[in-house]
């Protein structure tokens, strides 16, 4: 079996780049050891974060770090046999999330989350996806003025420097807005210009589908049989090998499976988190995606139940699951939300593949013809896949990128 390209990796990242080379008249071969969209992209928050222009960096306040190092926070929690892996990543991540380094990179940062809702639309529209989109923004919660402050005054340089949306909400109108939330919060905000997602994995099916009716296919396979060819590489498949002219690595927090073997060695860490979904007590309803900003989970009414997911676990990525801070943070949500009993089996587990400068890699790999990498979207998968897709795809057929590429670029790290 031949194809232009494949694909490899079936999450939001790979199923948009799947789309936009189909869309360009590429034959494309997506190919996942599991079913599309079951892996990271079904875990998350459920939101495209047109707000999140500044990525998530490393705590540099010392004070801070020693909290964090007590390991009984909700926000963060860290495996102790994990950190001699661990730590070469997360000291380069701090290194970047030095205060001028990290204005720097949310510079750099910002085109790509600046088209994540005009790129997602064209794809939901397409998809006929709209069902599972609101379109009302999202509230952070403070129990302190303090936090409350901080984050207002954070939230209008946002809007002075991107021309972003909030509504800062007193403690009326968040219990107008929440009237069932029982927390004494000092306030919050809500950010207007993001969407929610009421069923993620639902959302990269509906992308499956219309990658299907572009005349691709996808393929149960294993990435990590990935080789060179005389004209290109090939994949071995559930239906047999499949030789592509390019390959696409997609492969989030296990692209390592493939850049490894060929020679790349790039300094990618895991943030591990979970997930477990609630009914409501006594007829309550949560209107909104909700963060408790001080305490550091968040609640999202999505269909299947309430949504409650964590922060991040250091750890090793194919480390046992330890949902401690689940168990945290469920104790605390339960104090401020009627939640009900819990609706699935036992906790789901992601990891969020992250670089140490916070910005994911898109574009050629150095070395390899006809190999080329999208990975590393840390926290924004879901808010990053469509314009990921777009500016790989324009890239790979000759076209200029919407937007400049070059800060994402492989070579940026000596690999």
């Amino acid at each position: 079996m031949t194809a232009d390209v494949i694909v490899l990796g079936a999450g939001i990242i790979g199923v948009s780049t799947a789309i936009h080379l189909a869309r360009r008249g590429k034959s494309v071969v997506l190919v996942d050891r599991r079913n599309p969209g079951e892996e990271t992209s079904y875990g998350n928050a459920g939101l495209i974060q047109r707000e999140g222009v500044a990525p998530y960096g490393f705590p540099r306040d010392f004070a801070v770090l020693l909290r964090y190092a007590l390991n009984n926070r909700v926000d963060a929690f860290y495996h102790v046999r994990a950190m001699p892996k661990v730590a070469p990543f997360l000291l380069r991540y701090w290194w970047h999330s030095d205060a001028e380094r990290h204005k720097l990179i949310a510079k750099a940062y910002a085109p790509l989350i600046e088209h994540s809702i005009c790129e997602h639309a064209d794809l939901i529209e397409a998809a006929g996806a709209s069902h599972l989109i609101r379109k009302d923004g999202w509230m952070e919660v403070f129990r302190t003025p303090a936090a409350l402050d901080a984050e207002l005054d954070a939230a209008r340089k946002k809007q002075a420097e991107y021309g972003l949306a909030f509504d800062a909400l007193d403690k009326a109108e968040l219990a107008r807005r929440e009237p069932h939330l029982n927390g004494d919060f000092a306030g919050g905000l809500t950010w207007r210009d993001p969407w929610s997602v009421l069923d993620p994995l639902a959302l990269t099916q509906a992308y499956v589908a219309l990658f299907e009716k572009l005349g691709g296919r996808f393929i149960p396979g294993d990435a990590g049989t990935l080789s060179p060819v005389a004209n290109g590489w090939t994949v071995t498949t559930r239906e047999g090998p499949v030789q592509g002219e390019d390959v696409v690595v997609a492969l989030g927090p296990w692209s390592d499976t493939v850049t490894a073997p060929l020679g790349y060695r790039y300094l990618v860490g895991v943030k591990r988190g979970y997930h477990m979904h609630y009914g409501a007590r006594d007829g309550a309803k949560l209107n909104n995606w909700l963060m408790d900003a001080e305490r550091g989970y968040l609640l999202a009414p999505m269909n299947q139940g309430i949504r409650l997911t964590t922060g991040a676990e250091f750890a090793l990525r194919d480390a046992p699951k330890t949902p401690v801070q689940l168990t945290r943070a469920e104790a605390i949500a339960r104090k401020v939300f009627p939640l009900g009993e819990r609706l699935d089996k036992e906790p789901w587990m992601g990891a969020r593949p992250c670089t140490s400068d916070m910005m994911p890699v898109i574009g050629k790999a150095p070395r390899h013809r006809g190999l080329w990498f999208a990975f590393g979207h840390a926290h924004h998968g879901l808010t990053l896949g469509p314009i990921t897709g777009r500016v790989l795809a324009e890239t790979m057929t000759g076209e200029k990128p919407v937007i400049d590429i070059s800060p994402y670029r492989p070579e940026r790290f000596r690999a």
